[in-house]
């Protein structure tokens, strides 16, 4: 397979992975890769926002490499491997005599040149989604034992990258619905279901906090047609640059002349109709809706063979895209180039070594922030961290790893924006104003659990209702140092008001939360300060801390 690929195709190649590498060496990391980043410093099989490849890649590119390079280096090779798989996908035999043509259009999508060298979920998705194509390929042609073991592997990859890649799977089976009846589909799936035991088994014992948060617990806004639905059609242009109208236009005349070129179509209109009909609901984020690269790819490239015009115009604006794609790629690095405009790659290591500057290795805990602790701590060389999670926020992986435990009694920098007693401030790349005060033993306890079992629950301020407090910690919690709250949130789950309650113990004398026990109270709920909120949640503070996120939204009738 590999001695038919002309050598100009490597030469082209090796030169995409040289470029991304140099990228990623002088490129600072984004708030998501660090945060990914943490997640490699604990492997599991499962994190709070996403399946676990994403740290499979950083952790063995830290095998190899230090600093940025320790963080990207397997998105790389992923990244390289990935071209070399769509070339193989592509059968016209006149196709060795456009390959510069292959990397023009590969090379100006805009996304695929970020996720050339970011290390993100999308990265290994794009890679696993291209194996997933070329391996269902060989097994629509002839269906085998062996091909259903490599699919099943293969698709297991797939969800282990991104929750996103069912929908791969999917449209591509509704391209081919035959596949039912079929014993080798049926044992590709069951092989897959089996790799993925151990993500499912993960899910189990953390109470399925992924699908939770993504399903139901995420906070939304109210329907704008400009930020979600125009913006879902800005993102399908914003993905292929200047070529966009020829790719599209290459996608529309594009037919299904056999199975494997169904399921190219069913999967990329599959994946724009359903975010689209999603726009309605929330707004659709640009990387949500880059799997349709890799289709497009193969469809758009093979429309180019067939058609000169076509070709030349996908060249030419290609060409332009690049010159513009290779200027910000630049401009990531050096950040005058981009006029003014910071980006998250800009400025990180300046403001972490003007906090360690103050604390030296002291821990530091940074309000509402899974974004700024781990770059903290990636750039402080592995200092202690943590992401102090309150009601204004939302939880994620700080709030169920151990990470509270490792700040737990120390002395402590506590970093947020919005405190006004700090004792010394630092100001962002990006012109955000943090002040930090030191505290002496802190002490949180983010992870006590407030459950409310009534049900049907109206804004009765006179009806008692029971609140039962599960202590998780291995030691006991002394209710003195505890305050109540009742949070109330609007149809989209965002916090509009906290208002302090008063509970009372039902068994009397009660002073501490008893270790792995549930303690009982009962409480009502107070009147809200404005508005009928559409949602309320119990939560708790800590040692004078802000209220944290201890109870489930609730709705109210």
């Amino acid at each position: 397979m590999f001695e038919k690929i002309p050598g100009k195709f490597f030469y082209f190649l090796f030169g995409f992975l040289v470029l991304n590498l140099v990228q990623s060496h002088f490129t600072e990391l984004i708030f998501d890769e660090a945060y990914y980043w943490y997640y490699s410093q604990d492997m599991a099989w499962g994190y709070f926002d996403h399946p676990p490849m994403v740290a499979l890649l950083v952790k063995l590119s830290s095998y190899l490499f230090n600093w940025e390079l320790g963080v990207r280096f397997v998105s790389c090779l992923l990244s390289a491997a990935n071209i070399l798989v769509l070339w193989l996908l592509i059968d016209n035999p006149n196709k060795n005599r456009y390959i510069t043509h292959f990397f023009v259009l590969v090379f100006s999508m805009t996304l695929l040149n970020a996720y050339g060298f970011f290390t993100l979920p999308d990265t290994p998705l794009l890679f696993f989604t291209s194996c997933f194509l070329l391996i269902y390929k060989h097994f629509i042609k002839k269906p085998s034992v062996f091909h259903s073991i490599i699919l099943g592997i293969i698709m297991a990859a797939l969800m282990y990258s991104k929750y996103h890649a069912v929908l791969v799977i999917l449209f591509v089976l509704l391209s081919n619905l035959s596949l039912i009846k079929n014993k080798h589909a049926w044992l590709a799936v069951g092989v897959a279901l089996f790799c993925y035991i151990p993500h499912f088994y993960w899910l189990y014992a953390n109470d399925f906090v992924s699908i939770k948060y993504h399903l139901y617990e995420r906070p939304n806004g109210a329907y704008s047609f400009e930020k979600y639905t125009l913006g879902f059609f800005v993102n399908l242009i914003a993905i292929f640059g200047l070529p966009f109208p020829f790719i599209y236009h290459a996608l529309l005349k594009s037919k299904a002349t056999d199975q494997f070129k169904k399921a190219l179509l069913f999967l990329t209109y599959g994946v724009i109709l359903f975010f689209f009909i999603s726009s309605f609901n929330r707004r659709v984020q640009t990387q949500w809706i880059i799997i349709i690269c890799i289709p497009l790819i193969i469809i758009v490239f093979n429309y180019m063979l067939q058609h000169r015009r076509s070709m030349l115009w996908i060249v030419r604006l290609g060409l332009i895209n690049i010159a513009v794609i290779l200027y910000l790629r630049v401009g990531l690095v050096y950040q005058p180039l981009l006029f003014n405009v910071f980006y998250e790659s800009h400025g990180n290591k300046d403001w972490v070594n003007k906090i360690q500057d103050e604390v030296d290795d002291m821990p530091v805990v940074f309000e509402n922030s899974y974004r700024n602790a781990p770059m903290y701590a990636f750039y402080a060389q592995g200092n202690t961290t943590f992401s102090l999670n309150n009601v204004m926020y939302r939880k994620n992986q700080y709030s169920i790893d151990d990470s509270e435990e490792k700040v737990r009694g120390k002395d402590v920098l506590y970093v947020s924006r919005f405190i006004k007693d700090g004792t010394f401030h630092y100001t962002k790349t990006d012109g955000g104003l943090y002040h930090g005060k030191f505290i002496d033993d802190f002490k949180s306890y983010r992870k006590l659990e407030c459950i409310v079992p009534e049900e049907n629950i109206s804004l009765d301020t006179e009806r008692k209702l029971t609140l039962k407090v599960y202590n998780p910690y291995t030691f006991d919690v002394p209710l003195n140092s505890l305050k109540f709250g009742i949070a109330y949130l609007d149809a989209y789950k965002i916090t509009q008001q906290t208002i302090p309650i008063q509970v009372k113990s039902i068994k009397e004398d009660t002073e501490n939360l008893i270790a792995k026990d549930t303690t009982d109270f009962t409480f009502a709920l107070p009147a809200p300060k404005q508005g009928y909120p559409s949602y309320f949640r119990v939560v708790i503070s800590e040692n004078n801390l802000y209220f944290g996120l201890n109870g489930k939204p609730i709705e109210l009738e």
